[in-house]
């Protein structure tokens, strides 16, 4: 399944995460790993650029972070990010270069590469969030399926065993999610693809792509 591949789906450049997914195939690879990478990379960063805030939290200088967000670690937030009004960070998250993390939204075992946004009511869980990709108000990752079963990574010819129990969405770069929509376990965007407003979506929709529904989803054409 190609398209699912973290080189078709991401630059790994626009991370500071980029060593947790060499050697890996597929990015949901990486879920289980990002806890232990935050503590090791952590460690490592320079103390003129990353101020460390309490136990395995570790925030850029220059990020503006709210006094009503709450941090919980193991957590990176990298240079120039801003943590708004009320996010909840519960663990296990990395947040990119530029990013914003906005007024309640969640975030739980993810990764958010650089410049990405999610400014408006999200959970994002177990999860990632490929270069300058967005999530509209309201939309959420899914990362649990309602029958408890482990997820499965489905496009229209193959299906992939994750082994995982906890699954969100893995977002390609540049990726655009509509207002309140739904990315159901195992869903995987490709790059520069647009997700309707309202949108329940499941399994893989193919890069350059605009989805409207699951029964039409057409090829992006530039203007």
């Amino acid at each position: 399944m190609d398209e699912c591949k973290i080189e078709n789906l991401y630059n790994v450049e626009e991370t500071i995460a980029r060593d947790l997914f060499e050697g890996l195939t597929y990015p949901w690879e990486a879920l289980p790993k990002i806890k232990d990478f935050i503590i090791a990379l952590g460690q490592t960063l320079d103390e003129n650029v990353f101020e460390k805030r309490g136990e395995n939290i570790w925030v850029a200088r220059s990020a503006k972070v709210a006094p009503t967000a709450y941090l919980n670690g193991p957590l990176i937030i990298d240079e120039n990010a801003e943590i708004r009004h009320c996010a909840f960070i519960r663990g296990s998250a990395i947040v990119g270069k530029n990013s914003v993390v906005g007024n309640s939204t969640e975030l739980k075992n993810v990764v958010l590469f650089n410049n990405v946004q999610v400014p408006h009511y999200n959970y994002v869980g177990d999860s990632v969030l490929g270069y300058k990709s967005h999530m509209g108000a309201g939309s959420i990752t899914s990362n649990v399926k309602s029958d408890k079963t482990l997820v499965k990574v489905k496009s229209k010819d193959e299906c992939i065993e994750t082994g995982l129990k906890k699954f969100g969405a893995m977002l390609g770069d540049c990726v655009e999610v509509g207002c309140n929509s739904v990315l159901n376990p195992g869903s995987v965007i490709g790059r520069n693809t647009n997700i309707y407003p309202l949108s329940m979506v499941r399994g893989v929709v193919n890069s350059n792509s605009v989805y409207k529904n699951k029964n039409e989803v057409v090829e992006k054409v530039c203007q």
